[in-house]
């Protein structure tokens, strides 16, 4: 793909070094001389510009770009420069840097977001995920809170445990995508028996993942009475 990333500080000079590592073509956006170090990231072709203005998208050929990352340290930067790709451009997909919690409000479809990636929920998250046993933690929202990538690690004697995937009901709108098991990452297929200690990574709307819990953890997944 051809991507874009608006702002070339070290939040996106590393996201431009693992996409072109995945084969990826990167084109870096920077308005700040001092911030233009090419010899960082020398694969990708870096322009000197205000991701901002009409003008400069222009001369950098956006309309052109698969994916426009809005990387920058500030909010209302990585708005405007998210609302010119998807209006002005119409760029397939739009995905932008959150700093601020208190902004993330801000950052939905009417701004041309398609992702947005909030730091702080983002590291919420993850401490959730590497302290929590028996409970559904959400990792990640897509498409303005339509769908969210979600995980729980499988308690010793849930339901399920021991059982092949196939066993599981699983609620419509809801998929289980991967597993973690120990340092692999398991395409689940109908066979797999789910073992205690798995991370259940499952792709699901908001409306059903009550239904998620208490699908995989049984009892334990019961909101509190009262």
């Amino acid at each position: 793909m051809r991507i874009a990333i608006a702002g070339a500080g070290n939040v996106g000079r590393s996201i431009a070094q693992e996409l072109i590592g995945n084969g990826h073509e990167v084109m870096l956006i920077e308005r700040h001389p001092r911030q233009l170090c090419p010899e960082r990231v020398p694969e990708a072709r870096w322009v000197l510009a205000d991701a901002c203005e009409l003008s400069s998208l222009e001369e950098a050929d956006l309309a052109g770009c698969d994916v426009v990352v809005a990387a920058t340290g500030d909010d209302k930067a990585n708005l405007v420069v998210s609302l010119l790709a998807k209006t002005e451009f119409a760029v397939p997909r739009v995905v932008a840097r959150v700093n601020r919690a208190e902004n993330e409000w801000l950052f939905t479809e009417q701004w041309g977001v398609d992702v947005a990636v909030s730091k702080p929920r983002l590291m919420a998250a993850l401490v959730e995920e590497a302290v929590t046993v028996g409970d559904l933690v959400r990792l990640m929202t897509f498409r303005q809170g339509e769908a969210n990538l979600v995980e729980i690690t499988l308690p010793k004697d849930a339901p399920y445990e021991g059982q092949p995937v196939r066993s599981v009901p699983m609620p419509r709108d809801a998929a289980l995508v991967a597993i973690l098991r120990g340092k692999r990452v398991v395409v689940p297929t109908p066979d797999d028996p789910l073992e205690a200690g798995d991370e259940l990574i499952f792709v699901c709307t908001s409306e059903v993942e009550d239904q998620v819990r208490a699908v995989v953890l049984g009892d334990r997944g019961l909101p509190p009475l009262g």
